[in-house]
């Protein structure tokens, strides 16, 4: 037994782990010897039905439709989805696999053999919405800028390094690191994961099961079958498979900070009369639609989203329950609808800055992203400014 592999004897069951870097010829290898070897009732893979999907046709983002995407309020799950295939591509690229592949090889190896597949992961939707719903603003900022950092590295990255991400110190390390740096992250990525994996592979039928995954998730999922196996924690995952409920402070502060800028504008015409209401009224307009605006030029919408995105910003900071994102990317889309050559592209450009911003479904996602930003940090800055007006009537 190789040291990226587990062996466990859980209730008369034999469940083999097996640790994979996600681009990495030699996981290819040790997971088709591995199946052979042992001939599994069962063999368990860490995706979920759209990943599986994704990796057996690389072709799916030619039926995109931007548009409903953006309706469903899933813009910013699409763009990190792309940065992180992206990323593992290009860390691929020198080891000479895609990524995905060993979970391929292990799918192939138990349809030659006619065994069981299953797939165990928690769908990746699930994980992007918890993983953005339970961060705070400055987490999503993090967030966001991590992602932007990861998809214009150039680092390169030897097969040697990344043979060595399977190793037990080095990925603690790393998950050391990312505890530290974003802690919400962690949980939602790897500790749920880690709890939903496990009870899913321990709820596959049979026997003697082959489980392969990524390294970073062994010593989690085995924590996670030995109570399983000892009766001391329950199979059911249905509490971190459902999305995070917002918070009652949230679902409040999304009510209250409107109310509370209306009411702040009322006063002003109540108290300083039609010239302090009209300054306040301006100053809350432009401190909305002046960032909302140059954010949406910095991700170089089309002059007509820029427009929408000026004139919009200072109504939909006031309504709960649309962005002015949803607007401007609404625009965008329309107005440079993607063509077949920006689907066929996507995972491409998504790693280059120039080919990012030539890209229309990109643009438009991060036109959707920049200016809600703007519009978020004009309604601070305008609630803050407005207060001021009003202490000197």
């Amino acid at each position: 037994m190789s040291q990226t592999q587990i062996k466990l004897e859980l209730g008369g069951r034999t469940i083999t782990l097996i640790g994979t870097a996600h681009v990495s010829k030699e996981s290819v290898e040790e997971v088709k010897n591995t199946i052979n070897e042992l001939n599994p009732d069962c063999v368990a893979v860490e995706l979920d039905e759209k990943r599986a999907d994704s990796i057996k046709n690389p072709s799916r983002y030619s039926q995109l439709d931007l548009v409903k995407i953006i309706k469903r309020k899933e813009g910013f799950l699409l763009l990190a989805n792309l940065v992180l295939a992206s990323y593992q591509r290009r860390m691929g690229l020198n080891a000479g696999v895609k990524p995905g592949d060993e979970m391929i090889a292990a799918m192939n190896a138990a349809e030659e053999k006619q065994i069981r597949c299953t797939l165990v992961d928690r769908p990746i939707q699930i994980t992007l919405k918890r993983a953005w719903g339970k961060n705070s603003f400055w987490g999503k900022c993090k967030l966001f800028a991590m992602l932007l950092s990861s998809a214009f590295s150039k680092e390169e990255v030897d097969p040697a390094e990344i043979e060595k991400l399977k190793e037990r110190n080095e990925m603690d390390s790393m998950m050391n690191e990312l505890s530290e740096y974003m802690p919400v992250i962690k949980q939602v990525l790897i500790d749920e994961r880690d709890q939903y994996l496990a009870s899913k592979i321990w709820s596959s039928e049979g026997n003697n099961i082959v489980a392969v995954l990524g390294a970073g998730h062994l010593p989690g999922v085995q924590a996670h079958l030995e109570k399983l196996g000892a009766g001391s924690e329950s199979a059911d995952v249905e509490e971190i498979s459902k999305l995070p409920r917002p918070g009652i402070l949230g679902k409040l502060l999304a009510f209250i900070i409107p109310a509370c800028i209306i009411g702040l504008i009322a006063a002003g015409f109540i108290y300083g009369g039609v010239h302090a209401g009209t300054q306040i009224l301006s100053t809350w307009f432009l401190w909305n639609a002046i960032p909302a605006a140059i954010l949406t030029a910095v991700a170089f919408g089309h002059p007509l989203t820029i427009l929408v995105g000026f004139v919009a910003a200072p109504f939909t900071s006031l309504c709960p329950f649309i962005g002015v994102g949803f607007c401007t990317a609404i625009v965008q889309a329309i107005v440079c609808k993607p063509k077949v050559s920006d689907m066929e592209t996507l995972q491409d450009d998504v790693s280059s800055l120039k080919s990012f911003y030539k890209n229309r479904i990109l643009r438009a996602l991060l036109v959707f992203i920049l200016s809600s930003l703007g519009s978020t940090l004009g309604t601070f800055i305008g609630g803050a400014d407005i207060i001021g007006i009003l202490s000197n009537i």
